[in-house]
C-alpha cells in the first residue's frame, strides 16, 4: 500500500489496519475518452494502490447537469464514501465543475482548497490561481474536485486527499468521521 508522500502535522500509524474507502472517480471533459483519460487513470490507480475500493469510474462532458447527475447517482446508491473529480475547475467558460457541485454541498470543506493551493503553489507557482479546486460533503459522501492535469491530480491525491482518506492517519482523518456525517 502506498503511504502519502505529504502529511504535515500527522503521520500514518502502520500498526493500525487500513479501513478501505469506496471511492468513485469522475473525469469531466469534452475531449477525453477511456483511452486518453490519463488523469482519471492516475486517480483510479492511486485509489486501488492505497488499498481502497474503486467504487466507480466514468467520464462526463463539461455540463452542469451531466456532472450533477453522475455525482448524485453515486451518492444515492449508497455504494461510495467519496467521489474525486478531475477536470472542469479552471477559469474558462467550459469549466463548470464547481458550479455543478457547490450548490449540492451540505457542507463545504474550505480548508481543502487552501491546502490544495499551498501544495499546488510548490509545483506550479502562481499558476495555481487558475484553479478553483473545491471540496464538500453531499448526502454523507465526501466530494473532492481537482483540476484535470496529471500533475494536479497527483498533488491533490498524494499530498492532500490520500492522508485524510487513510484511517491510519493521525492525529485525525475523515474516515473516522464517516459514520457521523449524517447526524442531526
Amino acid at each position: 500500500m502506498n503511504a502519502p508522500a505529504f502529511a504535515p502535522g500527522g503521520k500514518i500509524d502502520e500498526a493500525k489496519t487500513l479501513v478501505p474507502v469506496r471511492i468513485a472517480v469522475l473525469s469531466v471533459s469534452d475531449t477525453r475518452d477511456e483511452e486518453t483519460d490519463t488523469s482519471g487513470q492516475i486517480l483510479a490507480d492511486r485509489v486501488t494502490g492505497a488499498g481502497h475500493v474503486l467504487g466507480g469510474r466514468t467520464i462526463v462532458r463539461d455540463d452542469v447537469e451531466a456532472i450533477r447527475s453522475q455525482v448524485q447517482a453515486w451518492v444515492a446508491s449508497g455504494q461510495v464514501d467519496a467521489v474525486v473529480t478531475t477536470g472542469g475547475t479552471g477559469i474558462t467558460g467550459r469549466d463548470v465543475t464547481p458550479e455543478a457541485l457547490q450548490p449540492l454541498f451540505d457542507k463545504t470543506l474550505d480548508g481543502f482548497s487552501v491546502v490544495f493551493h499551498m501544495v499546488s503553489y510548490q509545483s506550479v507557482g502562481l499558476s495555481t490561481l487558475q484553479s478553483r479546486a473545491t471540496a464538500g460533503i453531499i448526502g454523507g459522501v465526501f466530494v473532492f474536485c481537482l483540476p484535470g492535469s496529471n500533475g494536479a491530480v497527483k498533488d491533490g491525491w498524494d499530498k492532500v486527499i490520500a492522508a485524510q482518506l487513510d484511517s491510519r492517519h493521525g492525529p485525525c482523518n475523515m474516515v473516522e468521521l464517516m459514520p457521523r456525517l449524517m447526524e442531526r
